[in-house]
């Protein structure tokens, strides 16, 4: 219940999937939270769960790709909340979902790499200065364990951006852990398996490809966004006080094969 007691954390993409679960994790265990997400109806939603269970949150909406958004989730939490110690980068989009069916593959292609790797590197940048007059912090990267595995054949890999602009998150959080350090603000990423999502729905809507990722992971099933939410937790909390740098695998086995 107080593993982040008196901690202000941001959380991106915190309207579904990891990152509201996250959000929610982190407000049950003492944190005041900043839900920022690109739909403010979804970050709303998200609000009113941790209220609704006795936590505190501010909602705030923006499209984390964009610098002036970038700061303005920031100081959502530094405003409200009196500064910032934590941020977990969840929000991401797939090749599946980034535009409209039937949009352009390049346009396709820039709009994953700038959410995913630009919208992490932005939103980092406006947390850092808060970070170090708090003396510290924690940064926790959504990465993937396509940024470090390939997709599964017959899964459209090739030329799509996911894996790239995920393996890009996972050496930016590496670069980003070594140059901090000296202000004591820890940087990880998580490499989440197949989880259960709405970035995964039109996979595992279809029967044959479901039983196909679940049989990938030695598991036997997909994650949960609790799951992946509760390795965000730790690495946040002061329990991971040397931890930094690490890409840190929640997938079921996937990538010990």
């Amino acid at each position: 219940m107080n593993r982040l007691r008196g901690k202000i954390a941001l959380v991106t993409g915190a309207g579904s999937g990891i990152g509201r679960a996250s959000a929610a994790l982190f407000a049950s265990e003492g944190a005041s939270v900043a839900a920022a997400d690109l739909s403010e109806a979804l970050a709303r939603e998200t609000v009113d769960e941790i209220e609704r269970r006795g936590g505190k949150a501010v909602a705030v909406a923006g499209d984390v790709s964009d610098a002036s958004a970038a700061d303005r989730m920031v100081s959502a939490a530094a405003d409200a909340f009196g500064g910032l110690n934590a941020l977990v980068n969840s929000a991401g989009v797939t090749a599946r979902n980034a535009l409209a069916p039937g949009a352009d593959e390049e346009e396709v292609w820039d709009r994953v790499i700038d959410v995913n790797l630009k919208g992490t590197y932005l939103v980092s940048r406006s947390a850092l200065p808060h970070m170090r007059r708090a003396g510290g912090g924690s940064i926790v990267n959504l990465a993937s364990t396509m940024g470090i595995v390939g997709y599964p054949a017959g899964l459209g890999g090739g030329f799509n951006p996911y894996p790239p602009s995920k393996g890009g998150v996972v050496q930016l959080t590496r670069n980003m852990a070594i140059d901090f350090a000296r202000d004591a603000i820890r940087v990880n990423c998580l490499c989440p398996g197949f989880v259960e999502t709405g970035l995964t729905k039109s996979l595992t809507d279809d029967p044959a490809t479901r039983e196909m990722l679940e049989s990938r992971h030695p598991l036997g099933r997909l994650g949960l966004p609790e799951e992946v939410a509760y390795a965000a937790l730790y690495l946040a909390s002061d329990e991971a006080a040397y931890v930094t740098g690490a890409a840190l695998t929640v997938d079921g086995g996937y990538t010990a094969q």
